[in-house]
């Protein structure tokens, strides 16, 4: 197909689409005898998505970033689209949210100018922390040998030391019946997920790096894959009966832990669980006596190797879902993990 034909299609202009291509977003093939441009289908998927994400306000750096991998397939180029949408629609939904607040305040009087200001700091703080989170670990170079590493022993300090058990606490915990919508979120490359196929449940795997979920679509093909992250879920609210998270959590700050936690709470239904296996201690009490313990071991492994990371103040985590109208249990399977139940009330149960 020419660049008209295309321009006709995906009405757009022969312009727009020769800006793309000089911007490196598209590398149409040429004819050789007149060097016309022509586009297979794979083009227009990816020509698509790109106007797609400019429709969306989307700077053309940011889709150069999205879209490096000049060899996605169509289901990836959906997963891009779909993540940025939530995204944008999650960033509108706190900004409608908060200037509800800001009117209601707003008819009270000069008095609430303050309000107002911190109204609009808090905003602006939830925006950058939905769109700033990074891997700073880089999952995507880790996915190919991911399970390979969690099987290593003999290690000083081991993470993934209880792994199995703690995973199999997780699957006896969650009840699922045949149909449910099951959400795994940071699946990796599904060891947690893929358990519960079996119980029909549909399985929903979401983590932010693409490797990532390469590797577990290629392991469980019945596992839906969504690019996407725990700050900006790509599910729509109140869609879930259960979500699961192993061994993800501990990769956000508190502050974005607690960001988390609405998250899961926005998507999951009534009566729905939630169930956490993650490196965490039990309070900051807990964390000051395993750290000195490690400093008096000459661990300094072990202390290395908590403080490149977040583990959770399990305690906070508590509190939150306690104060959230979640019944909570919790159980320890070493020092530094943990699991975290809890189950959504409804308010006609109280």
């Amino acid at each position: 197909m020419y660049i008209k034909e295309v321009a006709k299609k995906l009405e757009t202009s022969t312009r727009t689409i020769r800006y793309y291509e000089e911007k490196g977003l598209i590398t149409p093939a040429k004819e050789e005898n007149n060097q016309y441009r022509f586009f297979n289908d794979e083009d227009l998927i990816r020509l698509s998505t790109i106007l797609s994400l400019r429709e969306v306000g989307l700077p053309v750096e940011a889709i150069h970033s999205l879209l490096k991998d000049k060899d996605m397939r169509v289901d990836d180029y959906l997963n891009v689209q779909r993540g940025v949408l939530y995204e944008q629609w999650l960033e509108l939904k706190d900004m409608i949210q908060t200037l509800d607040l800001m009117t209601e305040r707003a008819g009270k009087g000069d008095s609430v100018t303050n309000d107002l200001f911190g109204l609009a700091k808090q905003l602006k703080t939830l925006k950058a922390m939905r769109k700033n989170w990074q891997d700073k670990w880089n999952f995507d170079s880790q996915a190919h040998d991911y399970d390979q590493s969690i099987k290593m022993h003999g290690y000083k300090f081991n993470v993934h030391q209880d792994y199995e058990t703690a995973l199999n606490k997780v699957v006896d915990t969650i009840q699922l019946n045949s149909g449910d919508l099951f959400l795994d979120i940071g699946i990796g490359t599904g060891n947690l997920g893929s358990r519960f196929i079996e119980s029909g449940a549909k399985v929903i795997g979401v983590d932010q790096s693409e490797e990532m979920l390469a590797v577990c679509k290629e392991k469980h093909p019945e596992i839906e894959t969504r690019k996407g992250h725990f700050l900006a879920l790509p599910v729509m609210n109140m869609q879930v009966d259960a979500i699961v998270s192993s061994y993800a959590l501990h990769h956000l700050t508190d502050d974005e832990k607690l960001l988390a936690l609405e998250e899961m709470d926005r998507v999951l239904k009534r009566h729905g669980e939630i169930c956490i296996a993650d490196l965490m201690f039990l309070n900051e009490e807990h964390r000051q006596h395993i750290m000195q313990s490690f400093r008096e071991e000459g661990n300094v492994e072990a202390i290395g190797a908590i403080e490149d990371e977040y583990y959770a103040d399990r305690s906070q985590l508590v509190d939150w879902l306690e104060k959230h109208d979640y019944t909570v249990e919790t159980h320890q399977f070493n020092s530094i993990l943990s699991m975290i139940y809890a189950r959504k009330h409804v308010e006609n149960e109280r």
